[in-house]
């Protein structure tokens, strides 16, 4: 495993971080809790990985307490990112499916879910907190600021930055939160079928010497080698609201790149690829897979350790999308009388 700094922090962490969403929620993946702490072991003990992302949303909780269940003795050697903003605390009945739930971003919630958070970490402090899926008139709030700079202060948090939501509209947010002081890293989706809007952001990342972190690499099971055009997904499987001209256009991709060479059973899965894809900019410091087992920890963390990605090799994957796949998936999605369903992947 390699290792990235956040630059302008004491930060560093795995190439290949650990989404505890993955082993915390029933979104996908892992539903054994004891499984999930497993992986969570297997992946700092055997895989080196050392950054955790996870949020007070996610399993109502789940998603920090099993995090000490299974590394509460090496706390001082990982980093722990978690996420606030959804007012888990007062809802006024249960959540439907993977409807969005109401936003707090007042001083008050800020510092009561700081705390409900470091109680569930078993921790004094969270290495990075994230807004979570913020609009930008949250980016923007100076009692938002003000309140994560007292934290600061506090010793509560060491950094903060987001984690931008994929359908709320998110380009101009991530570029307001990059370019505005204090923010030390920003949550993106980037992969290789998915490149719009990160593609805007990287310029500005280095231009500002933020750091990004990117979800996603595996745009939902199409790039890691799993899935299968006749496979339905059960409803609670947030994969189920894709279009199916989305992930039938992806399906073309990943044959194109094969043909190409890129990616092959030997040297590179196409798993592996995936995550060197986003890895070849110099502002990712780590990329989130979905871990749900321990074939994938073995495979997803070793691309750390595999041939990065070459310029030519960059070029060629890049090409795919700005002479094909993009007009290809737009061609799909308007021969398509379904729409897509917005929903709010954690």
């Amino acid at each position: 495993m390699k290792y990235r700094a956040l630059p302008g922090t004491s930060l560093t962490v795995s190439e290949v971080g650990f989404g505890v969403w993955s082993v915390a929620t029933k979104w996908w993946g892992v539903t054994d809790t004891e499984l999930g702490k497993k992986l969570l072991r297997s992946a700092y003990e055997d895989y080196g990985i050392t950054f955790f992302d996870t949020a007070d949303v996610y399993g109502n909780g789940l998603g920090e307490t099993i995090i000490p269940d299974a590394l509460g003795d090496v706390r001082d050697k990982i980093v722990i990112a978690t996420k606030f903003g959804y007012d888990i605390y007062n809802l006024p009945g249960e959540r439907k499916g993977h409807s969005e739930l109401p936003q707090n971003w007042t001083k008050e919630h800020i510092r009561y879910a700081c705390e409900q958070s470091l109680k569930r970490l078993r921790t004094d402090y969270i290495d990075l907190f994230q807004l979570h899926n913020p609009r930008m008139e949250a980016i923007h709030s100076d009692e938002v600021n003000e309140t994560l700079e007292r934290l600061k202060e506090e010793g509560k948090i060491r950094e903060y930055g987001a984690a931008m939501g994929p359908d709320i509209g998110w380009k101009e947010e991530s570029i307001a939160a990059l370019r505005h002081d204090g923010y030390a890293a920003i949550q993106i989706i980037n992969n290789m079928v998915e490149q719009d809007p990160a593609r805007d952001l990287f310029a500005v990342a280095d231009e500002e010497k933020r750091a990004l972190i990117v979800r996603v690499p595996h745009a939902s099971g199409l790039l890691d080698g799993t899935y299968d055009p006749q496979k339905h997904f059960d409803k609670s499987d947030h994969r189920s609201h894709r279009p199916i001209e989305w992930m039938q256009a992806g399906v073309e991709v990943v044959q194109e790149m094969r043909e190409k060479g890129l990616f092959d059973a030997e040297n590179r899965t196409i798993g592996q690829l995936a995550i060197q894809f986003s890895l070849y900019r110099p502002s990712v410091v780590t990329v989130l897979p979905n871990f749900t087992s321990e074939q994938n920890l073995k495979e997803f963390a070793g691309a750390s350790d595999v041939a990065p990605l070459t310029d030519a090799e960059f070029a060629v994957i890049d090409s795919l999308w700005v002479n094909g796949y993009n007009e290809r998936l737009k061609q799909h999605m308007s021969d398509s009388k379904n729409k897509p369903t917005p929903v709010l992947q954690p």
